[in-house]
């Protein structure tokens, strides 16, 4: 393998590539390679930036909660619970919620309409049944990404942007690979952390695409009367039809789509704006005083929602870390050491011990004689 120049060549320079990269590079030599002006451009930037237990389902609950440790110890969170707040006829829905996540490991307390409003006192009288989860934090993302960034380059590792992947070649047993630049390197393996692009660079480099599809979610900041107050949860509807919480006197409200979408720069479109406004003015009594900003960003999940880590079943060094949906941020820590300590042949540590890497194993998307 001499004449290699890099053990690891990571697409993609978001929270998913950054994270990785950041365990690998004590370990090996990292090239790190981003298509935009920055790392981080998409979806990392657009986060709404939460570490929700409950997030993402029960197959995601053991990255979360490992996660979460590793965020409070570094300083990355801020506490501020969370609420799913639901209407008299959605209470089966609030004891399925319950049911579900009883035996996960997280802290859930089931409230009604008196413990409600407490909490989120704009709430309209009809909203009566609630789920507080009190470990509900916000996440300083941009904080967070530049750690890790800190720590691949302390590693040596090399981080090249408006570096786009245009051909990845692998021959002897190494991936030759060229980027719109017109820059050229080599390596052993080639990890996808692209992203919503995370398919059309497996097929760019002969692997199957595992389904991976990207979809759009719209966030407007909004200007209140009265002013949301700084201790306001996260409120979660239910059914997921919106979440809304306080940032510096004003409110970030999304309708929790899921667009399916191209792999794009997304941006927010007017009806969904319009939607999330009109659910919004339904579901609490206070006055929309200006829409101050909006935008959107791209949410990509696997078939089964659960993320892809790990070595592809059929093309020789290439690497799937992708489709980690709207919980990528908040399981960012355990996620990126489970990657690495699979891709290296590591064994678990106290930080991902318990934590079941078939379940995340990209084979399960291949059906073989």
């Amino acid at each position: 393998m001499s004449g290699v120049d890099y053990d690891f060549a990571i697409v993609g320079a978001g929270m998913a590539g950054a994270s990785l990269a950041a365990e690998l590079s004590p370990y090996a030599s990292v090239l790190l390679l981003e298509a935009e002006d920055m790392p981080g451009y998409h979806s990392t930037g657009r986060s709404a930036a939460f570490w929700e237990e409950c997030y993402g389902g029960p197959g995601v609950v053991p990255l979360t909660l490992a996660s979460g440790r590793y965020l409070r110890e570094h300083g990355f969170l801020r506490e501020r619970g969370a609420l799913y707040v639901g209407r008299g006829e959605d209470r089966a829905t609030v004891d399925d919620f319950v049911e579900t996540f009883s035996c996960t490991g997280v802290t859930i307390e089931r409230l009604g309409r008196d413990g409600l409003s407490a909490r989120a006192p704009h709430l309209r009288e009809e909203w009566s049944d609630a789920i507080w989860e009190a470990a509900c934090a916000d996440i300083d993302v941009a904080g967070l990404h530049q750690h890790y960034l800190k720590v691949l380059k302390a590693n040596g590792a090399n981080l090249q942007c408006r570096a786009r992947v245009t051909e990845a070649v692998r021959k002897d047993g190494v991936w030759e690979i060229k980027t719109e630049a017109g820059g050229a390197c080599s390596a052993k393996s080639l990890v996808n952390a692209a992203g919503a692009w995370a398919d059309g660079l497996a097929q760019m480099a002969g692997a199957r695409p595992i389904g991976i599809t990207p979809y759009r979610r719209t966030v407007v900041q909004l200007r209140v009367s009265p002013e949301a107050p700084a201790d306001l949860p996260l409120v979660l509807d239910i059914n997921g039809d919106f979440y809304f919480k306080s940032d510096n006197g004003r409110l970030w409200l999304s309708p929790h789509d899921e667009i399916p979408t191209v792999p794009c720069d997304a941006a927010p479109e007017e009806i969904d704006v319009a939607r999330v406004i009109d659910r919004f003015q339904a579901v609490t009594d206070w006055h929309i005083e200006a829409v101050e900003h909006s935008w959107a960003g791209l949410r990509s999940f696997a078939p089964d929602r659960l993320p892809a880590y790990g070595r592809d079943a059929e093309v020789d060094g290439f690497i799937w870390f992708a489709g980690q949906g709207g919980f990528g941020i908040q399981t960012a820590p355990a996620a990126a050491r489970l990657g690495a300590q699979i891709i290296l042949g590591h064994e678990a540590d106290d930080l991902t011990r318990g934590i079941d890497p078939a379940a995340y194993d990209p084979a399960r998307f291949f059906t073989f004689a």
